[in-house]
């Protein structure tokens, strides 16, 4: 049904267009044909008999031409749907929504400044159009490569809102309840973790390390701790735990899955048998924004250690004076040595960035860079190591094919 709609437009957009040219030819072939009742009015819309003869004719024309071009636009529009289709599919919702806002903004853009432009002779038909297209594309490409920092503009309406409900929950049990003094083992719950945070800081035996949200996700530091290299205690702040169960939350399926993942290597260390001790801390500062500024404040009071793999959080740490365990300086350091010189074998999986080059995998995840690797695509090869790059952000090697 709907393609037998869409072929009735087509056949009847094309005999509209097929009248209308042959009309714009009228003068022209009055030129060879001129006989004077072709130039009599018909009373149809002040049109001439030639008018009228030539807007049926390429009616018919153009009509016929429609119905029996129509399957074929139809097919290819059916495959351009499709393909867009699959494409929107592809992208996270949030993302689609993104592009659809900066296609809007930058169509309006494209108006403002198209106008400003139209009296220009020539050419200034054509400016509008050109200013429509170029603005939209890059409207759709700057909010969506940019989109978590411009939503992210907008926390501050989130922690407005939520210090509102704060305030509202706290009058109403204010009103509700009559004030009553807590008992001397009873504290509200602000209080107690300003003493437990005080408690925690002077015990020096702890040996606190503290868990980001990314070294949780990688999931190594389970089985770490059950290697029983780490001692000491594993402290799990509530602000963690709040940004694992928000990613788990999330409506993209990538981040959704990380951190479930996340809360399951959670669970997996709590009830891992090692001597290791897990806590998990009810303490947050409400006058920081970021996690990571959070954990980086939380271990400077506890004079605890961070456990990460985030090399930006690795370096503040650092330069906030802050001890730092860094998983991929720990498999970076048991990795076996590769000495300039020696061969392996190995599989070319895709191109590198450079023109000519070809990248490899090892087993562990390390990167192979293969000089003029291209031309062995998809194919295992010998290469010779030529050199090999180890930095905290990982570790990649430098080869030619024997």
């Amino acid at each position: 049904m709907l393609d037998k709609a869409i072929r009735f437009l087509i056949t009847l957009t094309c005999a509209i267009l097929g009248g209308a040219a042959l009309n714009l030819a009228n003068p022209l072939l009055l030129t060879y044909i001129n006989p004077e009742f072709f130039k009599a009015e018909t009373g149809i819309f002040e049109l001439t008999l030639a008018s009228l003869v030539c807007i049926l004719a390429g009616a018919l024309i153009g009509g016929l031409g429609g119905w029996f071009v129509s399957p074929y636009l139809i097919r290819k529009l059916g495959k351009f749907t499709a393909f867009v289709e699959k494409q929107l599919s592809k992208m996270p919702i949030n993302d689609v929504i993104a592009g659809a806002v900066g296609l809007a903004i930058g169509l309006i853009i494209a108006n403002l400044l198209g106008n400003a432009f139209a009296r220009i002779p020539i050419v200034g038909y054509y400016i509008p159009v050109i200013f429509s297209i170029v603005l939209g594309y890059l409207g759709v490409r700057i909010t969506i490569k940019k989109r978590k920092e411009i939503t992210g503009s907008f926390d501050f309406i989130k922690e407005i809102l939520r210090n509102r409900e704060i305030a509202k929950e706290n009058a109403k049990s204010h009103e509700e309840k009559p004030p009553e003094v807590p008992a001397q083992d009873e504290s509200p719950p602000v209080e107690r973790a300003k003493v437990n945070l005080v408690k925690l800081k002077e015990n020096k035996n702890k040996n606190y390390k503290l868990l980001d949200t990314n070294v949780i996700i990688d999931g190594r530091i389970a089985d770490i701790c059950k290697t029983g290299f780490l001692e000491g205690t594993l402290l799990i702040p509530v602000f963690v735990l709040e940004e694992l169960q928000y990613i788990a939350d999330s409506s993209d399926t990538l981040r959704r899955v990380r951190g479930r993942r996340g809360l399951d290597v959670l669970q997996k260390i709590r009830e891992d048998e090692s001597n290791l001790e897990v806590e998990v801390m009810n303490v947050d500062f409400e006058d920081i924004q970021g996690v990571d500024s959070k954990l980086v404040r939380l271990a400077q009071k506890l004079g605890g250690k961070i456990i990460t793999n985030d090399f930006n959080l690795n370096k503040v740490a650092q330069l906030r004076g802050v001890e730092v365990l860094n998983i991929n300086d720990l498999s970076n350091a048991v990795k076996p040595v590769v000495i300039p010189g020696e061969t392996m074998r190995v599989q070319v999986v895709k191109d590198g960035k450079e023109p000519g080059q070809g990248v490899a995998y090892l087993d562990d995840g390390t990167m192979i860079v293969i000089e003029n690797g291209h031309r062995y695509l998809s194919r295992t090869i010998s290469v010779e190591v030529t050199s090999a790059l180890q930095t905290s952000a990982g570790r990649m090697i430098f080869a030619k094919p024997r």
